[in-house]
């Protein structure tokens, strides 16, 4: 069948509003990362949760849960809103307005952003209305963002200063990374083009962090949606279908200056963070597959450079596909006050806890275990250096065996409560954990230490995905109405 050629837009986002800290009138968010400490704790989560590639024929839907715990309904989900449609994947969400937008008294954060990662549209869905019962406001189909861009598999969406929005998509609809670039939408949702210049597209796709005051944004690379969404084959990772690079573009004009190859220490960086104080020039990605928590800073000649700043050594296995396993670090996140930075061990089960204050000597000071591979009642083992094994002791909570690993994490904004959910990605849930699959996610909260480190987790806290009334689902990203810190970007 022929087709029509695509004529990729781009769009322009000059511009952008100047921040005006104003004593009366101002945006959504905070005017520093220290004041969205000191806001108010949260009492409701967002959570996306997913039916697609579990086997069951129902939507998507965004969960809402009680995390008051003066609440008669805490640790509960009370509010389901199911997508229109079937075979979304929902998996990261974002706002319409943050704290970037501050400085504009116009600007409310009404909407949260859902991009849907298999199908290829992104939702928008009120939460001002009611904040405990959203409504579905409006959906942008994947043929309008595909026909006027040539983007599909959207991720990461970011809220901008002008007002649009820029969201992250890991390759064209073939699932081609190639085709990979960033769609920019207008406050209506409307899609506007592409935001990087024509010629200057990363090699992989997947998150991205701007850093205006350094007139930076720097993206990360996952891999080919052809290879991540049959599962992962290592084989995929030798033939060049996975990335080890950081892409590093001028902001706000979408020219690519510089790549980043991050080398066999920094395979699949996935989740990129820059310090939360906009006057910094630092950051931090997670490589899932090498397990290293790589350090970026900007030299003094404006270019950028990196280096490992924390690693998790691989651990002897028996009983498993291979004789090692990575920890596999898919999330991370760094406290509002740029002290702190979390991570999780997908495959090995533990979220670690880390004092970056000096961010070149970062110092471990905080563990948990809340799953994992090698947990014990597992078939799988992990082996000292001397040949004995062992198996990690992880504690029931609620009365439930805590199956799956860590996965997603949110962080309350004064710091003090972590929140976890299990899910990674449909097939590769089912590659790993398929437990999960059969019995569902679940969410806990840890407790931690913000002044000395320290992380234990709640005992009170455990919401059970495995009991949906349509059946178990897969609990992945999660948002609270007032903004975090893994989604306001300062300027």
């Amino acid at each position: 069948m022929a087709t029509e050629p695509v004529v990729l837009q781009h769009a322009s986002i000059d511009n952008i509003h100047v921040a005006n800290h104003s004593c009366c009138k101002h945006g959504p968010g905070y005017a520093t990362p220290i004041d969205a400490m000191a806001g108010p704790k949260e009492s409701l989560i967002y959570v996306t949760c997913v039916y697609t590639g579990t086997g069951k024929e129902k939507p998507d839907f965004l969960g809402t849960v009680d995390v008051d715990p003066t609440s008669k309904t805490y640790s509960q989900v009370i509010h389901r809103l199911s997508m229109p449609n079937l075979g979304d994947e929902l998996h990261h969400s974002g706002w319409n307005a943050c704290s970037s937008c501050y400085g504009d008294s116009t600007a409310s954060r009404r909407f949260l952003v859902l991009p849907a990662l298999v199908s290829g549209r992104i939702y928008a869905v009120d939460t001002q209305k009611d904040p405990r019962a959203p409504t579905f406001h409006k959906a942008v189909e994947p043929a309008d963002i595909a026909g006027k861009t040539g983007l599909a598999y959207p991720h990461t969406a970011h809220c901008l200063a002008s007002g649009d929005i820029m969201v992250s998509c890991l390759g064209d609809k073939e699932g081609k990374a190639e085709g990979n670039g960033f769609l920019l939408l207008d406050s209506d949702f409307n899609v506007k083009g592409r935001w990087e210049k024509a010629g200057h597209s990363p090699l992989f796709g997947y998150d991205y962090w701007y850093q205006p005051r350094h007139k930076t944004m720097i993206s990360t690379s996952w891999g080919a949606p052809s290879a991540f969404t049959k599962g992962f084959d290592l084989q995929h990772v030798s033939d060049g279908l996975y990335g080890r690079h950081l892409h590093v573009y001028n902001w706000p004009d979408g020219e690519l200056k510089q790549t980043i190859d991050l080398g066999p220490d920094g395979l699949l960086p996935l989740e990129i963070r820059f310090l939360h104080d906009p006057t910094k020039d630092t950051g931090f990605v997670g490589c899932a597959l090498s397990s290293n928590m790589v350090r970026f800073f900007k030299n003094a000649d404006g270019s950028w450079a990196h280096e490992v700043a924390m690693s998790v050594k691989p651990v002897k296995v028996q009983n498993w596909i291979l004789p090692e396993m990575p920890g596999l670090i898919t999330d991370f996140l760094i406290s509002l006050d740029d002290r702190f930075l979390y991570f999780v061990n997908w495959l090995h089960g533990d979220i670690r806890q880390y004092n970056i204050v000096d961010p070149k000597s970062p110092v471990l000071v905080g563990q948990v275990w809340v799953g994992g591979l090698f947990q014990k009642g597992s078939p799988i083992v992990a082996e000292n250096e001397d040949g004995t094994t062992y198996q990690v002791d992880v504690p029931q909570v609620k009365g439930h065996r805590l199956i799956g690993g860590p996965q997603m994490i949110q962080l309350s904004l004064d710091g003090k409560r972590l929140y976890v959910t299990n899910s990674l990605f449909s097939k590769w849930d089912k590659q790993f954990y398929p437990e999960v699959v059969e019995k569902g996610s679940h969410m806990l909260q840890i407790d931690v230490n913000n002044e000395k480190g320290g992380l234990s987790i709640n005992p009170n806290f455990y919401v059970d995905f495995g009991a949906e009334p349509d059946g178990p689902c897969l609990a992945h990203e999660m948002r609270y109405p007032g903004g975090d810190c893994t989604s306001d970007i300062w300027i």
